[in-house]
Protein backbone atom coordinates (compact mmCIF):
# COMPACT_ATOMS: atom_id res chain seq x y z
CA UNK A 1 0.00 0.00 0.00
CA UNK A 2 1.50 3.51 -0.94
CA UNK A 3 0.83 6.66 0.83
CA UNK A 4 -1.40 7.52 -2.32
CA UNK A 5 -3.90 4.63 -1.98
CA UNK A 6 -3.85 4.98 1.45
CA UNK A 7 -4.99 8.51 1.07
CA UNK A 8 -7.71 7.09 -1.27
CA UNK A 9 -10.99 7.07 0.44
CA UNK A 10 -12.78 3.80 0.51
CA UNK A 11 -15.49 2.95 -2.60
CA UNK A 12 -18.90 2.11 -1.08
CA UNK A 13 -21.41 0.47 -3.53
CA UNK A 14 -24.71 0.34 -1.87
CA UNK A 15 -27.34 -1.72 -3.40
CA UNK A 16 -29.95 0.19 -5.85
CA UNK A 17 -33.21 -0.30 -3.91
CA UNK A 18 -35.22 -0.04 -7.48
CA UNK A 19 -33.29 -2.91 -8.94
CA UNK A 20 -33.29 -4.95 -5.67
CA UNK A 21 -37.09 -4.47 -5.58
CA UNK A 22 -37.53 -5.43 -8.58
CA UNK A 23 -35.21 -8.72 -8.33
CA UNK A 24 -37.49 -9.43 -5.38
CA UNK A 25 -40.48 -9.38 -7.24
CA UNK A 26 -39.29 -11.20 -10.03
CA UNK A 27 -38.26 -14.11 -7.55
CA UNK A 28 -41.26 -14.13 -6.20
CA UNK A 29 -43.28 -14.24 -9.39
CA UNK A 30 -41.11 -17.65 -9.85
CA UNK A 31 -42.25 -18.68 -6.46
CA UNK A 32 -45.31 -18.43 -7.08
CA UNK A 33 -45.10 -20.38 -10.59
CA UNK A 34 -43.03 -23.24 -9.18
CA UNK A 35 -45.67 -23.40 -6.17
CA UNK A 36 -48.19 -23.57 -9.13
CA UNK A 37 -46.49 -26.31 -10.75
CA UNK A 38 -45.50 -27.95 -7.91
CA UNK A 39 -49.01 -28.47 -6.76
CA UNK A 40 -50.69 -28.51 -9.97
CA UNK A 41 -52.49 -31.97 -11.43
CA UNK A 42 -49.17 -31.99 -14.05
CA UNK A 43 -46.98 -34.85 -14.11
CA UNK A 44 -44.46 -35.93 -12.15
CA UNK A 45 -41.51 -33.79 -14.15
CA UNK A 46 -43.38 -30.98 -13.90
CA UNK A 47 -44.21 -31.13 -9.96
CA UNK A 48 -40.17 -31.82 -9.38
CA UNK A 49 -39.31 -28.47 -12.29
CA UNK A 50 -41.84 -26.65 -9.92
CA UNK A 51 -40.59 -27.68 -6.85
CA UNK A 52 -36.72 -26.78 -7.66
CA UNK A 53 -37.59 -23.92 -8.96
CA UNK A 54 -39.72 -23.23 -5.21
CA UNK A 55 -36.52 -23.93 -3.64
CA UNK A 56 -34.07 -21.74 -5.75
CA UNK A 57 -36.30 -18.83 -6.12
CA UNK A 58 -37.45 -18.65 -2.62
CA UNK A 59 -33.90 -18.72 -1.13
CA UNK A 60 -32.99 -16.14 -3.66
CA UNK A 61 -36.65 -14.11 -2.73
CA UNK A 62 -35.29 -14.57 1.18
CA UNK A 63 -32.01 -13.17 0.45
CA UNK A 64 -32.65 -10.67 -1.83
CA UNK A 65 -35.36 -9.50 1.12
CA UNK A 66 -32.48 -9.83 3.49
CA UNK A 67 -30.18 -7.55 1.40
CA UNK A 68 -32.66 -4.94 1.57
CA UNK A 69 -33.52 -4.99 4.89
CA UNK A 70 -29.99 -5.01 6.20
CA UNK A 71 -28.73 -2.20 4.00
CA UNK A 72 -25.08 -3.31 4.12
CA UNK A 73 -22.87 -2.26 1.60
CA UNK A 74 -23.35 -4.40 -2.04
CA UNK A 75 -19.16 -3.77 -2.08
CA UNK A 76 -16.80 -1.97 -0.64
CA UNK A 77 -13.39 -0.79 -2.43
CA UNK A 78 -10.37 -0.02 -0.06
CA UNK A 79 -6.56 0.24 0.43
CA UNK A 80 -6.27 -3.75 1.48
CA UNK A 81 -8.75 -5.18 -0.65
CA UNK A 82 -12.33 -5.47 -1.46
CA UNK A 83 -15.56 -6.83 1.11
CA UNK A 84 -18.29 -8.20 -0.95
CA UNK A 85 -21.81 -9.02 0.37
CA UNK A 86 -21.23 -12.61 -1.31
CA UNK A 87 -17.65 -13.46 -1.75
CA UNK A 88 -16.00 -11.93 1.37
CA UNK A 89 -13.28 -10.05 1.82
CA UNK A 90 -10.25 -10.79 -0.43
CA UNK A 91 -7.41 -8.60 -0.17
CA UNK A 92 -5.77 -7.42 -3.29
CA UNK A 93 -2.33 -9.78 -3.37
CA UNK A 94 -4.41 -12.32 -3.69
CA UNK A 95 -6.01 -11.05 -7.01
CA UNK A 96 -4.34 -11.66 -10.10
CA UNK A 97 -6.15 -9.63 -12.50
CA UNK A 98 -9.45 -8.71 -12.84
CA UNK A 99 -11.70 -8.72 -16.04
CA UNK A 100 -15.28 -7.91 -17.43
CA UNK A 101 -16.88 -11.27 -18.98
CA UNK A 102 -19.90 -12.05 -20.45
CA UNK A 103 -22.11 -14.92 -18.93
CA UNK A 104 -24.92 -16.69 -21.26
CA UNK A 105 -27.78 -18.58 -19.98
CA UNK A 106 -30.40 -19.12 -22.52
CA UNK A 107 -29.54 -16.45 -24.42
CA UNK A 108 -29.45 -14.06 -21.88
CA UNK A 109 -26.26 -12.07 -20.82
CA UNK A 110 -24.98 -10.65 -18.11
CA UNK A 111 -21.40 -8.73 -17.86
CA UNK A 112 -19.79 -9.56 -14.41
CA UNK A 113 -16.13 -8.09 -13.12
CA UNK A 114 -14.33 -11.65 -13.10
CA UNK A 115 -11.10 -11.78 -10.09
CA UNK A 116 -8.77 -14.67 -11.15
CA UNK A 117 -7.48 -15.54 -7.95
CA UNK A 118 -3.51 -16.28 -7.41
CA UNK A 119 -4.64 -19.30 -5.24
CA UNK A 120 -8.11 -20.59 -5.73
CA UNK A 121 -7.84 -23.00 -3.33
CA UNK A 122 -6.81 -21.03 -0.66
CA UNK A 123 -9.70 -18.73 -1.41
CA UNK A 124 -12.37 -21.18 -1.64
CA UNK A 125 -11.26 -22.80 1.68
CA UNK A 126 -12.44 -19.57 3.50
CA UNK A 127 -15.35 -18.47 1.51
CA UNK A 128 -19.17 -18.47 2.08
CA UNK A 129 -20.79 -21.38 1.79
CA UNK A 130 -22.69 -20.13 -1.43
CA UNK A 131 -19.27 -19.85 -2.84
CA UNK A 132 -17.96 -23.18 -2.67
CA UNK A 133 -21.48 -24.34 -3.66
CA UNK A 134 -21.59 -22.15 -7.29
CA UNK A 135 -18.01 -22.85 -7.54
CA UNK A 136 -18.14 -26.26 -9.62
CA UNK A 137 -21.03 -24.28 -11.50
CA UNK A 138 -18.66 -21.67 -12.80
CA UNK A 139 -15.71 -23.90 -13.49
CA UNK A 140 -17.66 -25.58 -15.48
CA UNK A 141 -18.46 -22.61 -17.65
CA UNK A 142 -15.01 -21.32 -17.62
CA UNK A 143 -15.23 -19.14 -14.91
CA UNK A 144 -12.85 -18.26 -11.38
CA UNK A 145 -15.17 -18.88 -8.25
CA UNK A 146 -15.13 -15.12 -7.68
CA UNK A 147 -17.32 -12.79 -9.57
CA UNK A 148 -18.95 -9.93 -8.94
CA UNK A 149 -22.58 -8.95 -10.82
CA UNK A 150 -23.30 -5.72 -10.99
CA UNK A 151 -26.53 -6.35 -11.29
CA UNK A 152 -27.64 -4.88 -8.18
CA UNK A 153 -25.33 -2.00 -8.31
CA UNK A 154 -25.53 1.86 -8.97
CA UNK A 155 -22.91 1.08 -11.37
CA UNK A 156 -21.45 -0.89 -14.44
CA UNK A 157 -18.73 -3.14 -14.27
CA UNK A 158 -16.40 -0.58 -15.76
CA UNK A 159 -16.90 1.90 -13.58
CA UNK A 160 -16.17 -1.04 -10.53
CA UNK A 161 -12.68 -1.69 -12.20
CA UNK A 162 -11.85 1.80 -12.83
CA UNK A 163 -12.57 2.14 -8.78
CA UNK A 164 -10.32 -1.20 -8.00
CA UNK A 165 -7.70 0.15 -10.21
CA UNK A 166 -7.83 3.43 -8.38
CA UNK A 167 -7.41 1.80 -4.65
CA UNK A 168 -4.75 -0.82 -6.31
CA UNK A 169 -2.98 0.97 -9.59
CA UNK A 170 -0.75 -2.12 -10.02
CA UNK A 171 -4.01 -4.47 -10.50
CA UNK A 172 -3.63 -6.01 -13.84
CA UNK A 173 -6.89 -5.72 -16.30
CA UNK A 174 -7.43 -8.69 -18.49
CA UNK A 175 -9.60 -8.70 -21.81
Amino acid sequence: MTDQTAAVPPTVYRSSPLRMVLVLVGAVAFVALGADLATGDGSVKNRLVGGAGLLFFGLCALMCANRLVRGRPELVLDAAGLDHVQLGRIAWHEIAAVGIRVITVRGATQRVVELVLTDPARYLARAPRTVRTTAAANRRMGFGPANISTTTLPVGPEAVVTAMRRHHPALVVSG
